[in-house]
């Protein structure tokens, strides 16, 4: 009776717990697997961030529509080079070590490379790119075109995997977290003021951000300061990341400047604000202290890899087979008593 019902609390609590603590996506094989954690943004119809003035360059952002995930870090260095060993091609990965950002590549090169997660894991590829030498963005037809939030012509309605959008990024990095509000953060370490600076060698104390120091190195990616309001991680300083969109919102011309956000581990902290001056360049363009994360769709902590659910699927079938065995068990002894009579 005490194993069975030890079988069963296990099996139930260790199964359930397993899937809901899961907050990684997985990615390769072998010694080229890797993995890219999200956090879940919801409050779904949020407000812009109403304080954040008017105009092109500082027009008011972050709401967004539907819930999504946000990568946790920025992409590595030793992530792009897992992928290119097994198969990406025409994406370099920086001039960094492994764990520090990506850098150095266009906004076209960090698209390929998004493109590779969707199709090595069964996906629709978000971004229209053909390589001649150079990676070419070509536009999605309407029908095939993101539609959430106004038509995106740059991304696949079907794409799981994709830069973050302008709202997207905005809203992960600054907005408090605390429902449909137009309430957001200065800087996206949850405050209104600049952060603690830390150098290169990194940390991730609460309200730290890597920036405003004499060498031009980033810290490693998952040790670049403090989180903002959603769990994100270097909003605020390491290197400038490239945003999807183009500077005026329409992304209805492949060749059109895109967005950088977030400032660089030398600059200011005036570089890293939610009010920010916003910077472009043109998608082909290599910028040394530049580098992204990436977002995808879903509701929740991460999308389990079919092996991860197979062994919570396992823990629940022995609290089930749990369950089934006491039930027996007292069916018998049901029986017995029954005779007995």
């Amino acid at each position: 009776m005490k194993s069975t019902t030890l079988l069963l609390t296990l099996g139930f609590t260790l199964g359930i717990a397993a899937i809901e603590t899961l907050k990684a996506d997985t990615f390769g094989s072998g010694s080229n697997t890797f993995t890219i954690d999200f956090v879940t943004v919801g409050n779904v119809g949020n407000a812009d961030d109403a304080g954040a003035g008017g105009g092109i360059y500082s027009s008011p952002y972050g709401g967004v529509n539907y819930s999504y995930r946000m990568g946790v870090y920025e992409i590595s260095k030793q992530q792009i080079n897992f992928a290119t060993n097994l198969g990406l091609a025409n994406v370099p990965s920086g001039v960094y070590t492994s764990d520090k950002p990506a850098t150095g590549l266009t906004w076209n090169q960090a698209a390929a490379f998004v493109n590779w997660l969707n199709t090595s894991s069964g996906h629709q590829a978000a971004y229209n790119l053909t390589y001649n030498g150079g990676w070419t963005l070509n536009l999605w037809s309407s029908a095939q075109a993101w539609q959430q939030g106004g038509e995106n012509l740059f991304r696949h309605k079907d794409a799981y995997y994709f830069l973050p959008s302008e709202d997207e990024w905005y809203k992960s990095a600054f907005h408090k977290n605390d429902g449909v509000t137009a309430n957001y953060w200065d800087y996206a370490t949850g405050s209104n003021s600049a952060p603690t600076p830390i150098g290169s060698t990194g940390g991730n104390a609460t309200g730290t951000a890597v920036y405003s120091q004499g060498s031009n190195t980033p810290a490693d990616v998952r040790n670049a300061g403090g989180l903002s309001a959603y769990g994100t991680m270097a909003q605020s300083g390491n290197v400038w990341e490239w945003i999807e969109g183009a500077l005026d919102g329409t992304n209805n011309n492949p060749t059109e400047t895109r967005q950088i956000r977030g400032g660089y581990a030398q600059n200011p902290n005036n570089y890293l604000s939610a009010h920010a001056w916003r910077y472009d360049f043109d998608p082909t363009n290599v910028n040394y202290d530049t580098g992204f994360r990436v977002a995808s769709i879903g509701g929740t902590a991460s999308v389990p890899e079919p092996g991860q659910v197979a062994s919570s699927l396992l823990l629940l079938v022995l609290g089930a087979a749990g369950v089934a065995i006491h039930r027996r068990r007292l069916k018998k002894r049901a029986s017995k008593s029954t005779a007995s009579l």
